[in-house]
């Protein structure tokens, strides 16, 4: 892990971030849903990683901090993004007649 900026690094991140918005800028509404999914999945592996961050027995207050920030703000992005999904997947089931 480094202890030093690496623009590098900061380039490979700035290009993911780009990249991703324009991906999801261009997905046709039809597909939301499962995008969502998705990107839930996602948010679960950010949550993973945090704890482990967070875990760390040597770990710096700062890393602590952070890490505890990440998996609160992942926490929240997870459990939000699965009831929009469910809400909007009971908008497609046929109600009784």
């Amino acid at each position: 892990m480094p202890t030093t900026f690496d623009p590098d690094l900061l380039a490979v991140f700035v290009l993911a971030a780009f990249l991703g918005f324009q991906l999801i800028k261009r997905v046709s509404s039809l597909l939301h849903s499962p995008l969502m999914s998705l990107t839930n999945a996602i948010a679960a592996v950010a949550v993973v990683g945090a704890i482990i961050i967070l875990g760390e027995e040597n770990g710096t207050p700062l890393a602590k901090i952070l890490g505890f920030v990440a998996v609160t703000a992942a926490t929240v992005n997870l459990v939000s993004g699965f009831l929009i999904t469910d809400r909007m997947l009971k908008m497609f089931k046929k109600g009784p007649k």
